[in-house]
């Protein structure tokens, strides 16, 4: 494709997007922040605040634990961030977006959606996550400025540096950081948390790199930064393989320090299991099953891993 980013023109916005109807409308929005992945981040998210649930009940921080008020404010939370991010990724990559014919059916460069709708669907989604934020503590407000920062950044690296996986996992692993904060009030016994954040880090770019290599001639006219550019296919399968082994030794120091049971164990095992099977069924002379890859099984793999937490926490203890 002979086009860069900077050329290619978004179609205009039809002038009432409500023509088609209320429904199809949020259908569109929905879509525009792929609102069926918070499959991937919010299950760890709810899994951390199970964690922190139980230290608190042992005596960390107040001593109250999760309420059906925390859990409402942590789910609320956790979806304005992530529409922040999937809606100001949208924005500043529409004309890149426009440029792909992969992406080229997005709805803003499609016109689908009018890019000022976006902006104040993405400005909306911002003041809901610091909303959510303020209910949840002063800790926890303090650090949404911060928050808010990586998790927008991250759309901004693949312009200078092939790290943009690792960014993203940074922004989605910020999410059982939230909820140890919202729960427990503060960053005492932050070790649990951190060591979660290292499994859903590395877990989140290493599956990002797989999903990536579909781009990676494209990025590479254009003048983006991937690993699948800067390695090509086989190291970054390779890349993308170390950094699942780094999730599951991660999740492996979590049962550990965490002194979790049986059911922890069986969803561990599940989780590396579901791993290994991706990566057998993605390989460099056969990319035909990358979206089964990315969303069927990793979807799994989260769900799997709050039911191990639910079961091993709350009903075994």
């Amino acid at each position: 494709m002979n086009d860069s980013p900077s050329d290619a023109r978004p179609r205009e916005a039809p002038a009432d997007d409500a023509a088609s109807g209320p429904g199809q409308t949020l259908v569109r929005y929905a879509s525009l922040v792929k609102l069926s992945h918070t499959v991937f981040g919010l299950p760890f998210t709810l899994a951390s605040g199970i964690l922190a649930h139980r230290a608190a009940v042992a005596g960390l921080g107040d001593g109250v634990g999760m309420t059906w008020l925390k859990l409402v404010w942590i789910v609320v939370a956790f979806t304005g961030a992530r529409t922040t991010a999937m809606g100001f990724n949208r924005i500043v990559d529409r004309k890149i977006d426009a440029a792909n014919p992969r992406t080229a059916t997005r709805e803003l460069p499609a016109g689908a959606i009018s890019l000022r709708a976006a902006a104040v669907l993405t400005t909306l989604a911002a003041a809901l996550f610091v909303g959510a934020a303020a209910a949840l503590g002063p800790v926890a407000l303090a650090l949404s400025p911060l928050c808010l920062v990586v998790i927008c950044g991250y759309s901004l690296f693949k312009r200078f540096s092939w790290t943009a996986h690792l960014i993203l996992g940074v922004a989605l692993a910020l999410g059982p950081a939230g909820a140890w904060v919202a729960v427990t009030g503060g960053l005492e016994g932050f070790v649990l948390p951190g060591v979660m954040m290292v499994a859903v880090g590395s877990w989140v770019a290493g599956f990002d790199v797989i999903y990536s290599l579909q781009d990676a001639e494209f990025d590479a006219e254009a003048g983006l930064h991937s690993i699948p550019v800067a390695f090509g296919v086989r190291g970054s399968l390779w890349l993308s393989g170390v950094l699942h082994l780094i999730t599951a030794g991660a999740l492996v120091a979590l049962h550990l320090l965490a002194g979790l049971g049986l059911a922890h164990l069986v969803g561990l095992a599940l989780v590396v299991a579901i791993l290994a099977y991706e990566h057998s069924i993605v390989r460099p002379t056969d990319l035909s099953r990358i979206d089964k890859a990315f969303f069927d099984l990793n979807g799994w793999i989260s769900v799997a891993y709050l039911a191990a937490i639910l079961i091993d926490v709350l009903i075994l203890a």
